[in-house]
């Protein structure tokens, strides 16, 4: 482990975030010095983030409790292009209005995670609609584009998979390096911002914003990243059968977000504790030393922290009632997610699907046929089955929802 000076680097190390930093040691002095404004850009491309973003975020919460500023920056100019990295194919274009809904609709979830305000050290939210919506192309081209080696760009893994992969890559899609470069000089003026964080897959956009403040400005910033966040079996972190593990409560129940989190994999619980809580690092290594039965227990505190940050205390004590009172008391519980039952009614395989447990029709049908899924405890095979309201449907042995009027 490297030997730090700086209260954010160590804190960032000991936890588990750190895979790449353009200049440790320059970064290291400066936080050791003063206040480090730092910032991640969050495109709204969907009304909620998810739990892929959820290290970013808490991050940015980690540079906020070792005494420096986050900035948060919405794209609200560079989600109208979608950001390429990585992608198989370009994202679908939004509108401006539906991206201001996104927007709109994301920026409750920072609320719970970091301190707003006019200090020092309080977060600020920014909107990158604000600078580059006002970009003249034939000025910036001149004065901005002729920092940028095409030659360097195409070297990027995030644009050679594409290109390898004999994949599209639109040269709209191929700007929005540019753009998230220019979005570090501008907050570098604006803001006196020096630090940009974010995943692996960013570590090239960030090199270039990096180095076009040293070229245009003269200005030492700074990058760093993240590593990627997968399960112990390899598998993406966050990807479920239902879909995104969505942050905002009219996404994604709290009770199935509790869920989530207490699901986790025995080999993933000291991960996910070192990166999702605020625990301190020797409860940490205890929890994660538990073994057998007892790692339950670890699990239903990490569901527990995790929800707390997330949705709230209450959110997350409900949660925990709820699934207790339904595994280990039988009972339906309160607070389980819901299906309404319509006006058309509902059969076994419109609920199931309707509640999130499957990703399609046909695998309801499938897991009818392996007699996976019950009402009321008893084990249904016919997907024209109807339901009625006040009925319990389980699927598998940890989902469970209820039908409502």
């Amino acid at each position: 482990m490297t030997s730090y000076q700086s209260d954010l680097l160590r804190l960032l190390e000991t936890r588990g975030y750190i895979h790449q930093l353009t200049d440790a040691e320059g970064l290291d002095a400066l936080a050791a010095k003063q206040v480090v404004p730092g910032y991640i850009g969050f495109d709204p491309t969907a009304p909620s983030l998810h739990v892929g973003h959820l290290v970013s975020i808490m991050m940015l919460r980690q540079l906020q409790k070792a005494g420096h500023k986050p900035i948060v920056l919405m794209g609200g100019g560079t989600g109208k292009i979608g950001d390429p990295s990585f992608k198989d194919e370009a994202r679908k274009l939004l509108t401006t209005e539906s991206i201001a809904e996104n927007v709109g609709s994301i920026k409750r979830v920072f609320e719970r995670f970091l301190t707003f305000g006019d200090g020092p050290t309080d977060a600020i939210m920014l909107d990158n609609a604000e600078w580059l919506d006002r970009l003249e192309y034939i000025p910036f081209l001149r004065d901005i584009g002729q920092h940028f080696s095409v030659n360097r760009m195409l070297s990027f893994d995030s644009v050679k998979m594409r290109l390898d992969r004999e994949q599209s890559l639109s040269f709209l899609e191929f700007n929005y390096m540019i753009l998230q470069a220019y979005d570090f000089l501008e907050l570098s003026r604006r803001s006196e911002c020096r630090l940009q964080m974010g995943g692996s897959d960013q570590w090239g956009n960030i090199v270039n914003g990096v180095e076009l403040a040293r070229r245009v400005d003269g200005t030492q910033v700074f990058g760093l990243t993240t590593p990627l966040l997968t399960n112990a079996d390899g598998t993406k972190m966050g990807k479920t059968v239902g879909g995104a593990v969505w942050l905002n409560e009219d996404q994604l129940s709290s009770y199935d977000y509790w869920q989530f989190w207490r699901n986790t994999a025995d080999a993933d619980v000291a991960n996910r504790l070192r990166l999702f809580t605020d625990l301190p690092m020797d409860e940490v290594d205890r929890l994660a030393a538990l073994q057998g039965a007892e790692i339950n227990e670890a699990k239903k505190i990490l569901a527990n922290e995790a929800t707390a940050l997330c949705r709230g205390t209450d959110a997350a004590t409900m949660a925990a009632q709820t699934a207790r009172k339904t595994f280990e008391e039988g009972a339906s519980g309160a607070n389980l997610p819901t299906v309404s039952i319509g006006t058309d009614g509902l059969n076994i395989v419109q609920g199931t699907t309707a509640l999130g447990f499957a990703a399609s029709n046909k695998e309801v049908r499938r897991k009818l046929a392996e007699g996976a899924i019950k009402v009321n405890g008893a084990v249904v095979s016919d997907p024209a089955m109807t339901l009625k309201v006040g009925d319990k449907v389980s699927f598998g042995a940890k989902k469970h929802g209820l039908v409502t009027d």
